[in-house]
């Protein structure tokens, strides 16, 4: 096994819990990097991106740098190294203003943030990577991936961490809009099944899977059980909403399960205790004062 990674957004420290493992520090930015990563292999799964909406708005040149051209780079460093397959991680944020629910993959993206363009333009270079060169390319647009290990403490981290994260320390979390936006919260063991599938699927290079669970919650409806695992009363500090994020997300989820074979094995509520849970053995003082 062999990982390319910048270290710009993550953590040397998750690469300990894996044996044997070759790692390769660099940028998707540089095809000699993504090349030397590649070579000999015969699978690679693309999960390296510039993450977050609110960065992506600030910064959106550097999000497409990373994102697209980034993805350029690593498609072209895979169909030269002769690897048989792609998995790409993208995003549900493609879908942006579409206002169905459940999101189907047959339907028209309408991205609303620079982050969403970047996913989608990246998708579009798996597929015709697929149909030009033979290099078989599928690509998962994930939903709202949350779990352990996430950074709670970036300024772009994740809703579930830093909700968490603020029960556990005593801070009021922000919320923003009124907590009734909903999103398909997905466990990441849920994510990691769907990539092993998606590795050998006959039936899936080509296409383009929605990973989630198929359900949809609110941030209130979080927050409440953040609160009854934690026993913290949460009060959150409510503010605008933000450019660039969708009121409501749900995933139709059935062509992943007819082509990939898969089920997500851990639902919202266990994803969340073992999250806190989690997070919860990171920080010692907080946990013990509770």
């Amino acid at each position: 096994m062999r990982i390319l990674d910048s270290f710009a957004t993550g953590r040397r420290s998750n690469l300990e819990v894996l044996d044997g493992v070759e790692l390769v520090e660099g940028d998707i930015q540089s095809y000699e990097r993504a090349h030397t990563a590649v070579v000999g292999c015969d699978y690679v799964l693309h999960q390296a991106a510039l993450p977050s909406v609110p960065r992506s708005i600030q910064d959106p040149l550097t999000s497409a740098a990373v994102n697209t051209t980034g993805t350029l780079n690593v498609l072209l460093a895979a169909r030269d190294a002769g690897v048989q397959r792609v998995v790409f991680a993208s995003s549900s944020s493609v879908y942006g203003a579409s206002t169905a629910l459940p999101k189907r993959e047959d339907m028209i993206p309408l991205p609303i943030s620079p982050y969403a363009v970047s996913k989608q333009a990246a998708e579009s270079y798996c597929r015709a990577f697929s149909h030009v060169y033979g290099l078989e390319c599928v690509a998962l647009r994930y939903f709202n991936v949350f779990g352990p290990r996430q950074d709670p403490q970036s300024q772009y981290a994740a809703v579930v961490p830093r909700f968490i994260t603020a029960a556990l320390t005593g801070n009021r979390p922000i919320v923003y809009g009124d907590g009734q936006q909903s999103r398909d919260f997905t466990y990441i063991d849920n994510v990691v099944d769907a990539n092993l599938q998606a590795l050998t699927a006959p039936n899936a290079p080509g296409e383009t899977f929605n990973i989630a669970c198929g359900e949809r919650y609110t941030l209130n409806t979080l927050l409440t059980l953040i609160s009854d695992i934690t026993g913290v009363t949460i009060d959150p500090e409510h503010r605008q909403p933000r450019p660039g994020d969708v009121p409501h997300s749900q995933a139709d989820i059935t062509k992943a399960k007819r082509l990939l074979d898969f089920t997500p094995a851990i639902g919202f509520h266990d994803g969340v205790r073992a999250t806190v849970e989690h997070i919860a053995s990171q920080q010692p003082a907080a946990s013990s004062a509770q």
